[in-house]
């Protein structure tokens, strides 16, 4: 893609983006993103093809700005319960603009079928990213991992986070209050069952969450990371 192609197709995404945040999925046509974004209908539908790709656009686009908002203020050496607890606050920090459309984005990514999916192949790119940064937060984190689980762990650590952002979606409390308040009391019974996990008595519970994991994301399943 030539450089004034990237140009433009980023253009679109920052047009869709704002007008999906400020005036709603349902009222933001490809016209109106067209229109404001100052391209044509025709080259708006070249490079995509319909709203729903550009929703897949916004979930990377919300994978980036959390690595970026995340990464610096991890503690090297801290605590399991400090480092996790930054990357799941700056996360819902991050999508705290698009909560008012988080309802269509999970009739968009629900569907098996669709692209936007977190466990789609399209969404390989995000969900690396998303994974990653968990794996960095263990990284930095000075609490000793059960090695059974060590290459599961950010992948079952990011399906947590999912189950979070959709507390987040359904969250109406003044700025998700309730959802602040879901990650401070997870965070540290996470890191506490992961010290438990070290025990000889959790040995078994310990393996087979590690078998369970490594269906979950097997080449053969869709959150391969």
């Amino acid at each position: 893609m030539s450089s004034r192609g990237i140009e433009t197709r980023e253009k679109l995404v920052e047009t869709a983006l704002r007008l999906f945040r400020d005036e709603g999925f349902a009222a933001t046509t490809m016209r109106k993103i067209a229109n404001e974004a100052e391209v044509s209908l025709g080259n708006a539908y070249y490079y995509f093809a319909s709203k729903d790709e550009l929703v897949h656009e916004l979930y990377l686009v919300i994978q980036r700005d959390h690595r970026a908002l995340a990464l610096p203020l991890l503690r090297e050496g801290g605590s399991l319960t400090e480092n996790l607890r930054i990357v799941l606050h700056t996360g819902l920090d991050v999508m705290g603009p698009y909560h008012g459309f988080g309802s269509t984005f999970l009739h968009v990514a629900l569907p098996t079928t669709s692209q936007s999916s977190p466990f789609s192949a399209e969404s390989t790119d995000a969900r690396s990213m998303a994974v990653d940064l968990m794996r960095e937060a263990l990284a930095a984190s000075k609490q000793r991992m059960p090695s059974s689980l060590e290459t599961q762990l950010p992948t079952l650590l990011w399906l947590s986070y999912l189950g979070v952002t959709l507390h987040w979606v359904t969250d109406s409390s003044p700025g998700q209050a309730r959802t602040r308040s879901l990650v401070d009391g997870l965070v540290p019974i996470i890191a506490k069952a992961l010290t438990l996990a070290r025990l000889p008595v959790a040995r078994g519970l310990v393996g087979d969450v590690a078998a369970l994991m490594t269906k979950v994301v097997s080449p053969e399943g869709s959150t391969e990371p």
